[in-house]
């Protein structure tokens, strides 16, 4: 009976518009899908990053899955990656969890490393468009399928995101994309996101079972969640062709932003003060975000000898396949 209650109803309803953008753009849905069931008050932070791990780990299997049977992933480069992110994926929750016993104080502590991850997701997401269109302007845009890999620093890539992804739930498609995006900025867009969500698999599960492990599962959480994110992530994907990537992904740069501001408001962060919360603050970044976004890309596109609008267009500069972006 617990699923069938308005509460359930709008936790269905999140998980499937946050599956219709995952399926538009192929961006992760952590960054999105956290900060919306925060504040609809559906669970305390650490119950709700739990069920959020839990059923991204079901629907980027079915991901990766396509990506694996069409070739595109580095399969080498994964390997590494998944050596340092797992671990760190297990032990993040727990690291949480000694720093106190005190439920308001590891509230306190979630909403604020969730608040800085989403502002780290934005910026990464800024900086990932920055790096193709580099790479675009120097001659590489047909990247490099099978780069030499450096097991070291894609190791510790590794490592900080799956702490990152444990504790927050937060980065494993934006965060790390990025960090290959820097370590091997030859390789192709198809391969890289191939790549990534093959490592993102075992890296969500290890997070979902460290939590699972700590704070139990919701079922009344978990099962409208899927129930709702699975049919938007398809749903998503059939519709992206004839949707324009630029805009949603302008979109989700601004949505990041505010909920990043909005859950480090609410966690009381100090510089915005402690007693109240910002409404109008946290609006105002909003707007500030939108107008401002376009104007710093259009003058990084000068500094690089373009016209600050027009082609390469966003789809172009990430190489975009519809079939990969859609199934990620």
């Amino acid at each position: 009976m617990d699923l069938l209650t308005t509460t359930a109803l709008s936790i269905l309803v999140a998980g499937f518009v946050v599956g219709v953008v995952v399926g538009l753009t192929g961006m992760g849905g952590g960054a999105l899908m956290t900060p919306a069931l925060i504040f609809l008050g559906v669970g305390n932070p650490a119950v709700i990053v739990t069920a959020d791990l839990t059923a991204a780990a079901i629907y980027k299997t079915g991901g990766a899955i396509v990506h694996a049977r069409e070739g595109s992933p580095n399969l080498q480069l994964a390997k590494w990656l998944i050596i340092g992110s797992v671990p760190m994926a297990l032990l993040g929750p727990h690291l949480v969890a000694w720093l106190t016993d005190d439920e308001d104080q590891l509230h306190f502590v979630l909403l604020m490393a969730i608040g800085f991850a989403l502002l780290l997701a934005a910026a990464t997401y800024a900086l990932r468009l920055y790096l193709n269109l580099r790479r675009v302007r120097s001659g590489r845009g047909e990247g490099d399928a099978d780069p030499a890999i450096r097991p070291v620093p894609t190791l510790l890539v590794g490592a900080l995101g799956g702490l990152l992804v444990g504790v927050t739930s937060v980065g494993s498609g934006s965060v790390i994309m990025v960090a290959l995006l820097m370590l091997y900025p030859g390789l192709s867009a198809v391969r890289l996101v191939g790549t990534d969500l093959v490592q993102a698999v075992p890296l969500v599960l290890a997070a979902a079972i460290s939590n699972i492990a700590l704070n139990g599962i919701d079922w009344s959480l978990l099962i409208p969640l899927v129930i709702g994110s699975v049919p938007g992530t398809l749903i998503g994907s059939k519709i992206a062709p004839r949707v324009p990537q630029s805009y949603i992904r302008r979109g989700i740069v601004v949505v990041l932003t505010m909920s990043g501001v909005a859950l480090l408001d609410k966690a009381g962060w100090a510089p915005l003060g402690t007693d109240e919360t910002h409404p109008m603050l946290i609006a105002g970044v909003g707007v500030a975000t939108l107008v401002l976004v376009p104007i710093v890309w259009g003058l990084l596109r000068r500094s690089q000898g373009l016209p600050m609008f027009g082609a390469p267009t966003v789809a172009e500069l990430e190489g975009e396949r519809r079939h990969a972006s859609r199934t990620s």
